[in-house]
């Protein structure tokens, strides 16, 4: 069986599908693994590195891609990149399941197998699986440093001869993955920390950290959660009590870490231009959610806003602002999800579809769309 990674050709895309780690465990398995010159090179992963791992170097797409059995990306692949591949070969990345359909149906037409790692089931055996967690964690980590560095003074409490500095105030809405590394990190920093999210059950993970806990007390946080873990769309009337304890709570923060996201919509509003300008100058907010709409009125995705005195910061791919850590995670999430369906014997890969893995994560199959998401064949057949 022969594994495909390629450079990854999105602009703002640092990580690569593989590591040298990655690569070595595959190899092991008995399986053949091509790598694209230079695919690791922005994640500081040489071609070098690779070859010592086992894995052969191409010079270009066409060598890595021909004859390929699986496709190992990043990103969503260009629809020329996946017309390169055979009839049944296997895709696996992060494909944006919840846009760009066109793209979804060129793979059925292709005859591609393609599995959207975002659609991970969350159960405990696909906990080594889960790109979201993975990468949330980095970017969760990585948003507090970020926004220190823009911070103009001290985070920790100082005490001084010459007086005492006071700690600063950092808040973080949503306590998903992202938050509560975010929470750690600050707390870590010495900061004065507090959360808010929709889901009651979040009240102990940030406790736990050493947060205070802010949400809106309400019969309808009892169902705010889906049975996957995630946060649901709340209504309208929760939306503005929300509304009004995050701008009574802001206007005493130095930072404010917005993380909030629901899958398959844009990310919920939650500071207004009027909460950011009910905050001290020099106060600084970092939005996680700025590329699916952002969780800030003032957010432009890419760019650091500066408004009336306050710090807007919405940078592009987050956890790829740590491209080597996060692509061994990603590279080990998905090493997890395909080493089950190898067989070492022969090193060939056989994909499950009655395994709920598969039906969870699989688009296409067989030249049709099968996911429950796409209203696909799986959904008469129970899907996840």
């Amino acid at each position: 069986m022969k594994v495909a990674v390629l450079k990854e050709r999105g602009a703002r895309e640092t990580r690569v599908a593989a590591s040298p780690e990655s690569v070595k465990k595959l190899v092991g398995l008995g399986v053949s693994v091509h790598v694209e010159s230079g695919a690791g090179a922005r994640a500081r992963f040489s071609d070098d590195e690779y070859r010592g791992a086992g894995a052969e170097i191409g010079a270009d797409a066409d060598s890595v891609l021909a004859d390929a059995d699986v496709l190992l990306s990043v990103e969503r692949p260009s629809r020329e990149c996946v017309s390169r591949l055979r009839r049944g070969a296997i895709l696996v990345g992060q494909l944006a399941p919840y846009s760009g359909r066109a793209d979804i149906e060129h793979y059925a037409e292709c005859g591609i197998d393609a599995f959207a790692m975002e659609l991970m089931p969350r159960i405990s055996r696909a906990q080594y699986m889960d790109v979201l967690s993975s990468q949330a964690n980095l970017a969760g980590y990585k948003a507090v440093m970020d926004a220190v560095g823009v911070f103009e003074r001290a985070v920790p409490m100082m005490m001084t001869a010459a007086g005492t500095i006071p700690p600063a105030r950092i808040m973080v809405l949503g306590a998903g993955v992202a938050g509560l590394q975010a929470i750690a990190t600050a707390k870590r920093l010495g900061a004065i920390v507090s959360a808010t999210d929709v889901r009651p059950a979040a009240k102990e993970q940030v406790e736990s950290l050493g947060g205070s806990f802010v949400m809106v007390e309400s019969e309808e946080t009892a169902e705010a959660e889906t049975a996957a873990g995630y946060a649901k769309e709340m209504s309208e009337d929760y939306k503005r009590r929300q509304a009004q304890l995050v701008a009574d709570t802001l206007k005493k923060q130095d930072i404010v870490i917005c993380t909030a996201l629901i899958p398959g919509r844009p990310a919920p509003r939650l500071v207004t231009r009027e909460m950011v300008e009910s905050m001290r100058p020099g106060s600084v907010i970092v939005d996680l959610a700025a590329e699916q709409g952002g969780n800030c009125e003032l957010s432009r995705p890419g760019e650091i806003v500066d408004h009336q005195g306050v710090s807007i910061v919405a940078h592009y791919n987050v956890p790829g602002r740590l491209p080597t850590d996060a692509s061994a995670l990603y590279a080990r999430n998905l090493f997890n999800f395909i080493a089950p369906f190898v067989d070492t014997d022969s090193g060939t890969i056989t994909m499950d579809w009655q395994d709920e893995l598969v039906t969870g994560t699989g688009l296409t199959h067989d030249g049709a769309l099968v996911h429950p998401l796409l209203g696909g064949e799986s959904e008469a057949q129970g899907g996840n």
